[in-house]
């Protein structure tokens, strides 16, 4: 995936996914504890693997996987290199927003329309769609952690562990300050559709999966641990493992622990960790049943605790 071939393709898979999952009335249903969606007794998560394919992303690879480096080149010297202006004209432009560093759009929208080079118009059009929509932080602004994640996709670094990383972090943080409570028909109708989803109701494989093989786990963790552009989160795939196979129990313990930001002393260390267990993936092939659960499973299921899950009130239903 290169920097200038990929944006259409980012922009138009990643738009309608965004607005469903900013939609209230999903959101409402998100369960932070286990980073999944839980309709009522249906768990479903967007996967790596429906990523991917969705994006046209090469193979998760774990040297292709993104991490933040270590020494990274100056905000300064990545937008000279990919906007091709001179270092007095990006510094003029960048501001502060908050506690980071970042450039206006109004800017970059301005260097796509009057840019002589035509190459460098189409790569600031596809770094303003990386920070504006798809990593989006201070309104109107490309935030510079993007450029970092930017300037390495021509490099085959694929986004798709990022983008993950970015909404479930979205999410969590959604549900902790208390916002998904809300009044509205249109809303309020999808709530009692989805409050009463049953199992036979879904559709658990898409049609245009090609992958036959799920990443479950990487190293000692029990699931994936996905790092993004401001920070990392687990992500439970054998928690939705009907998607693509036969659900068991999964292992949870320590998976809403795992998120973090990139502040404060001691993170460098976890990354580290997080990128010595992407050097050991384990992978299994999916395959159909008639049976799509064990009883086990369901048992497991009825005892845990899912405290998303919204209670239909008689005002709500319109009674």
């Amino acid at each position: 995936m290169t920097r200038s071939s990929s944006f259409f393709t980012i922009a138009i898979g990643i738009c309608p996914i965004y607005s469903v999952l900013e939609s209230r009335a999903f959101v409402q249903y998100w369960n932070p504890a286990y980073s999944c969606f839980t309709f009522g007794r249906v768990d479903l998560v967007p996967t790596v693997e429906e990523y991917t394919t969705l994006l046209h992303s090469p193979k998760i690879q774990a040297d292709k996987a993104y991490s933040r480096a270590a020494n990274v080149l100056a905000f300064l010297k990545k937008l000279m290199s990919i906007t091709g202006m001179s270092e007095q004209w990006v510094a003029a432009r960048i501001k502060l927003k908050g506690d980071s560093k970042c450039i206006p759009w109004k800017n970059l929208r301005d260097l796509i329309l009057a840019h002589p080079d035509i190459k460098k118009r189409v790569d600031v059009f596809a770094l303003s769609i990386y920070g504006l929509v798809v990593f989006p932080k201070a309104l109107g602004h490309i935030d510079k952690a993007i450029s970092d994640l930017f300037d390495r996709l021509d490099k085959r670094v694929t986004p798709v562990l990022a983008i993950l990383a970015k909404n479930f972090r979205s999410l969590n943080a959604y549900r902790r300050v208390g916002e998904g409570r809300f009044i509205g028909c249109k809303t309020t109708l999808w709530i009692v559709i989805l409050h009463n989803l049953q199992e036979e109701d879904v559709e658990w494989r898409a049609h245009w999966m090609i992958s036959n093989k799920i990443l479950y786990r990487c190293g000692d963790f029990n699931w994936v641990p996905l790092l993004g552009i401001w920070g990392a989160v687990g992500y439970g795939p054998l928690l939705v493992l009907r998607q693509g196979s036969r659900q068991f129990i999964p292992v949870t313990q320590g998976l809403a622990q795992c998120e973090f930001s990139y502040k404060g002393d001691n993170y460098k260390k976890k990354v580290q960790e997080i990128l010595n267990a992407w050097n050991q993936t384990y992978i299994m092939k999916r395959f159909t049943v008639r049976l799509m659960t064990t009883l086990e499973y369901n048992w497991w299921w009825g005892k845990r605790v899912n405290d998303n899950i919204p209670v239909l009130s008689q005002e709500m239903l319109g009674q």
